[in-house]
């Protein structure tokens, strides 16, 4: 089975979403996003591939959707999580990045967590799921400062399931 990454940021109050989209726009997370995605098959619900609104590049791309929504070339639909482990194989990996019901679905399967932390509260409709501390190894930690174009201080963190 693929190592399962959730990948996500969020801000102090678990917001992730609101409205369809993201309630932010921060460059520096984007930039690490693609970093960390590249190369590896990503896994998003059906909300979240329209909020893309395009395939991501460089990345296979899988959305989990019951129903079978007019997908574009170059980007799978599955109706589980399950058929979507069958279906990589001997994939190395599996980055989950959204939305909420995704992650709720795939954190319990989860071996590491890739999460950028906003400082800021932000309004939103959709939240990261809760998650014990006590589960999980803090393994990387880099703080980024406000600047120009990212209005808020982000820290990037990773996790490993202990």
């Amino acid at each position: 089975m693929p190592e399962l990454t959730l990948i996500a940021a969020m801000a102090r109050n678990r917001v992730i979403g609101a409205n369809g989209g993201m309630p932010w726009h921060l460059p520096a997370d984007l930039a690490h996003f693609k970093q960390t995605t590249f190369g590896h098959p990503v896994l998003m619900g059906r909300k979240t591939f329209e909020s893309i609104g395009r395939p991501l590049p460089g990345r296979r791309n899988i959305v989990l959707s019951r129903a079978g929504p007019d997908l574009p070339d170059g980007v799978e639909q599955a109706e589980s999580l399950e058929l979507v482990l069958d279906r990589l194989g001997d994939a190395d990996s599996l980055m989950v990045i959204g939305g909420g019901e995704i992650y709720r679905l795939a954190l319990p399967l989860a071996s590491r967590l890739v999460l950028t932390f906003i400082d800021a509260d932000i309004e939103g409709d959709t939240r990261f799921p809760e998650f014990s501390r006590r589960d999980w190894q803090l393994s990387r930690m880099q703080a980024r400062p406000a600047d120009d174009r990212n209005p808020h201080a982000l820290v990037f963190a990773e996790f490993q399931r202990r």
